[in-house]
């Protein structure tokens, strides 16, 4: 058994070469293998968003605070906001982050393969962050 203290871990900014904007990370669950699950507290600023990614095995998204963005490659944006829970299956493209002017947190849980539990290609243009979201 392993027991974490809270506080115990420092919140880390995310690194600029995945994401645009400032963006906080809280590791809350991540453990050596076999186990792959990694679970993370991931803070947005306003205008904050992850570059264009996907996950080996997917990845489960639940927002807790804020108002953000969500856009699948090739598809509409759409509005997150407090309460959503968002399952993107492996291998699919996408990013989110926070709205232009609000602030977005959510927790993001996915698996590793390899150790990997993300694949991360280029930034989110503007123009992109910037299409009107849906719903």
């Amino acid at each position: 058994m392993e027991f974490t203290k809270a506080g115990s871990r420092p919140s880390k900014r995310a690194p600029a070469s995945h994401f645009t904007g400032a963006v906080w990370q809280d590791v809350l669950a991540e453990q050596p293998a076999p186990a792959r699950a990694r679970l993370f507290r991931v803070a947005f600023e306003p205008g904050a968003r992850t570059n264009w990614h996907h996950h080996p095995y997917g990845q489960t998204l639940h927002v807790t605070q804020g108002a953000g963005l969500f856009g699948l490659r090739g598809g509409p944006v759409r509005r997150i906001l407090p309460g959503d829970t968002i399952w993107i299956p492996p291998g699919e493209e996408h990013w989110h982050g926070a709205g232009p002017e609000t602030g977005m947190v959510h927790l993001a849980l996915q698996e590793a393969q390899d150790g990997m539990t993300a694949t991360w290609l280029e930034p989110v243009s503007d123009e992109d962050y910037a299409l009107p979201p849906e719903g």
